[in-house]
């Protein structure tokens, strides 16, 4: 092994740190909102706020995450996230411990702008340690990492943050006053302290890594000659923005409308009728949570199948990683698409089991989707790339866009019908990776 690749290798390890710890900290913020709901009293209107301000920070931090990565470096720019993540987390103290919702609000956008800085200088970063043919494969592997971290994330919020019960708002009414105040300052002591510990490592983590001699691979003069007016010109640029902004809308969409669409399948039903459902869960329920099975409501019975959609992603990533060291990405990136296609199609028009578990292996062929197509993307863009970069993450405010219109469709045609956006979705990833990730540059 020579001295470079064994640099290559050694950078690889510590910015895929990165995409863990990113992933992991997503996830715990969604783990940590039945805590933050009671804290501060909230409406379901003011807890749908949390999604909007985390998705927003995406549209609003990309691209001047991009201009100051194009100025200061890729490794100075993970810092600048790192410690932008670090100050977020701190904010966090005194929004639950004087119970202010708008400054809740503001932590977790800026949270959420510390991520995307960070995203925007990591990807690029990630797919350039090596040989161009296999930068798919190097940022699937590092986002396997990243979904290594968001399946972690639940299984500690359950142990240390969510172990006591929630009092419902009967409860609390119940309350003397004293005991309320002593109940939420309960409350807001177990919001602090994971805050507190986040904000420690990650500033730390910001520390040792701007002590790390990182290879300077996309750093110097080329990247200060960056365009975004040059970058929007390349046609394969645009037509993956596009291909992100569906596919993290897609994902979103069949990962929050499950539990619904579980529900409509008559899951409690489906459990019943089968040995090895009912094992499955069984199985589920004991690591997820302390409810047996028998005193499951039917949203927490279907909740406990979702696993096998997210866990599907982060275990497809390590085997896309594999594959891709064989395979074009572009091709395998088109065959995915079309298996989804194919998957969501028999779920329309099924039912029972087959709809349920056809849905379900959605998960696994989303997986290689988003770092692949971002490495399609920011291909050959020379001192462009970190304003692709910043553009691409940009699109990620699908997230916010199409869940939404699908549950207008559901509304008026049902969950299944309504799966046609998705199918709509794929079927552009599928063309991106077989036709549009291979139109020439600078072409419009």
């Amino acid at each position: 092994m020579t001295d470079q690749n064994k640099s290559y290798r050694t950078a690889f390890i510590v910015v895929t740190v990165l995409f863990f710890m990113w992933g992991f900290i997503t996830v715990l913020v969604d783990a940590l909102i039945p805590r933050l709901r009671d804290v501060f009293e909230l409406s379901y209107f003011e807890a749908g706020l949390v999604q909007f301000a985390f998705f927003t920070a995406y549209f609003v931090f990309s691209i001047p995450g991009g201009y100051l990565i194009s100025r200061i470096g890729y490794k100075k720019g993970a810092v600048t996230g790192l410690v932008t993540m670090g100050l977020a987390c701190l904010m966090f103290y005194p929004a639950a411990e004087f119970r202010v919702f708008p400054i809740f609000l503001m932590a977790l956008f800026v949270l959420a702008g510390g991520i995307t800085i960070l995203q925007v200088a990591a990807n690029p970063y990630v797919a350039a340690l090596g040989p161009d043919r296999t930068s798919s494969s190097r940022l699937n592997l590092a986002q396997a990492f990243n979904s290594l971290g968001t399946t972690i994330a639940p299984l500690v919020s359950a142990a240390f943050i969510l172990s006591s019960s929630v009092a419902s708002s009967q409860e609390v009414a119940a309350m003397t006053e004293a005991q309320q105040q002593a109940y939420y300052q309960t409350e807001a002591a177990a919001v602090q302290g994971p805050f507190i510990v986040l904000a420690v490592v990650l500033i730390i983590l910001a520390g040792l890594f701007a002590a790390f001699n990182l290879p300077k691979i996309l750093e110097g003069d080329e990247n200060k000659g960056g365009s975004y007016r040059r970058a929007l010109k390349s046609k394969h640029l645009m037509f993956g923005a596009l291909g992100i902004f569906v596919y993290v809308g897609a994902e979103v969409t069949i990962g929050s409308y499950l539990v619904n669409y579980f529900l409509s399948l008559d899951i409690e039903a489906l459990v019943a009728s089968s040995a090895a459902m009912t094992s499955i869960a069984s199985f589920l329920s004991t690591i997820f949570s302390d409810v047996t099975i028998a005193n499951m409501t039917p949203p927490q019975l279907a909740g406990t199948f979702v696993f096998f959609y997210w866990g599907g992603a982060m275990i497809g990533r390590f085997i896309g990683a594999g594959l891709m060291q064989k395979l074009n990405a572009g091709n395998l990136l088109a065959i995915y698409g079309g298996i989804n296609i194919v998957l969501i199609s028999f779920s329309m028009m099924s039912g029972g089991l087959t709809a349920m578990w056809t849905l379900l292996c959605v998960g696994l062929f989303n997986s290689i989707m988003f770092p692949t197509i971002f490495t399609l993307a920011i291909k050959k863009l020379g001192p462009d790339t970190a304003q692709g970069s910043g553009i691409l993450c940009t699109a990620i405010v699908g997230g916010a866009i199409i869940p939404p219109l699908y549950g207008a469709l559901a509304d008026s045609f049902g969950l299944q019908i309504a799966l046609l956006l998705p199918v709509c979705c794929y079927l552009y990833i599928s063309w991106y990776g077989k036709i549009g990730s291979k139109i020439a540059l600078n072409t419009v």
